[in-house]
């Protein structure tokens, strides 16, 4: 379903009728959305592309569209799901009940390599007399299943996604600090709870500061589709101390950096 070319060209041929548009433009899904649409998908807040955050009205107007048109709307919370942005869900930052949802990652709450989709009653409808339409060999594994029950348990027991949105506000505000000294380096901060992107004039910045904060032993990585972006992703459980020790090495490393990029043209 991905647009980019290099993940799809080793498995053609792939599955056809995908259409992708413009990520945040709901006019161009609409454009989009023919009477042979089944489905819209769509992650709330793009992880791999940069953590862009969507206008606020975009997933509101793509759900009024999907319901006008009888198309389903799939959310991909793999990134963002169990807290991730300050909310249990993404989508619930927009008000948007999706039809579907898949979920990963945290999930396993870091023990287990975990998957599901969650659906609407009306979406598993056609599986209740047939549950082997949608079956696999390894779907429902006792203890993968186990590590996702004790995984929801904690996250909301510890009440992590407000955490995550209160310890984010202060992660988003010492990384602006940062980049506020630094802005003929860095172009924008920007995510929502501890879902945080920083993107550089070039993705050779973002690189040097990568290994400046190794060496500091604080970890952070670009995303996949853009590696002007670098994120910042912590476990829902990071301290104040450890905010402040990651966003001190970002600044170490990014002043060691403009120091040695001092009189170098990288668009050469």
């Amino acid at each position: 379903a991905g647009g980019r070319e290099i993940y799809r060209q080793k498995f053609a041929p792939l599955v056809p009728g995908f259409t992708h548009v413009p990520f945040g433009d709901a006019d161009a899904v609409a454009a989009a959305i023919g009477e042979d649409t089944a489905a819209v998908v769509v992650e709330p807040i793009q992880g791999e592309a940069g953590v862009i955050v969507p206008p606020a009205d975009f997933l509101p107007r793509v759900q009024e569209l999907c319901r006008a048109n009888g198309v389903l709307l799939i959310a991909d919370e793999v990134q963002t799901g169990m807290g991730r942005t300050g909310r249990t869900w993404a989508v619930d930052h927009y008000g948007v009940e999706p039809d579907i949802m898949t979920l990963a990652k945290a999930l396993g709450g870091g023990v287990m390599p975990v998957g599901a989709i969650v659906g609407t009653a009306r979406v598993f409808e056609p599986l209740v007399e047939n549950p082997l339409l949608h079956s696999s060999t390894f779907g429902g594994n006792p203890l993968a299943c186990a590590a996702g029950c004790a995984a929801f348990g904690v996250l909301h027991e510890e009440n992590l996604a407000a955490r995550a949105a209160e310890q984010g506000e202060k992660l988003l505000a010492a990384l602006r600090e940062v980049a506020e000294d630094h802005s003929e380096w860095i172009l924008a901060v920007r995510g929502k709870g501890l879902m945080i992107g920083v993107e550089f004039r070039h993705e050779d910045v973002g690189g040097l500061v990568i290994a400046g904060m190794a060496q500091r032993h604080v970890i952070a990585a670009y995303t996949l589709n853009n590696p002007s972006v670098i994120r910042f992703e912590p476990p829902l459980t990071i301290s104040d101390a450890q905010i402040q020790r990651a966003a001190a090495a970002f600044r170490e490393s990014m002043e060691q950096t403009a120091e040695l990029l001092q009189g170098v043209d990288l668009e050469e």
